[in-house]
């Protein structure tokens, strides 16, 4: 568990800031990670523009080759890729110009954070976006107030 207050502030403003969120990495089939972290997201009223090569639509949305084929603005990019992977795909977030990067749980690569913290983006390393959502209870349409009232609550 991170007590850090700054990576704790990261992760509220992310997880509510983040309205539209592009997955990179994302998967098409149900049984990987990635998907249900995905629909979990949708159910909490975000959307969620899959990002691979490999897939043409998932969770009934097309999906893009990588984030510069992204025509739409992207408010947050959820990576479930291998953390040598990282490092290009927070160059191009950067290039979009998006609010924040989040390395899912298990991806470490501590030189994209800190290339991303030096371009402005907010940036959650090695943390599961559905659990800190599940934690705080939140769903994408809720304000700021509340979140920083339930992030006191955790941090007591």
């Amino acid at each position: 568990m991170v007590t850090d207050t700054s990576a704790e502030s990261a992760v509220a403003s992310l997880l509510v800031s983040g309205q539209t969120i592009a997955v990179v990495g994302l998967s098409g089939d149900p049984l990987r990670p990635s998907f249900r972290v995905a629909a979990y997201m949708r159910e909490a009223g975000c959307r969620v523009i899959p990002v691979n090569p490999k897939e043409t639509q998932v969770l009934g949305e097309r999906a893009y080759p990588d984030l510069a084929a992204v025509p739409d603005a992207i408010d947050l990019v959820v990576i479930f890729r291998r953390a040598e992977a990282c490092g290009a795909i927070v160059e191009a977030a950067i290039q979009r110009r998006v609010r924040g990067v989040w390395l899912q749980e298990g991806i470490r690569n501590p030189e994209a954070v800190e290339r991303a913290q030096a371009a402005g983006l907010i940036s959650v390393m090695d943390r599961c976006w559905l659990k800190e959502h599940q934690r705080r209870r939140l769903s994408c349409r809720e304000g700021d107030r509340i979140v920083e009232e339930r992030n006191e609550e955790i941090q007591k």
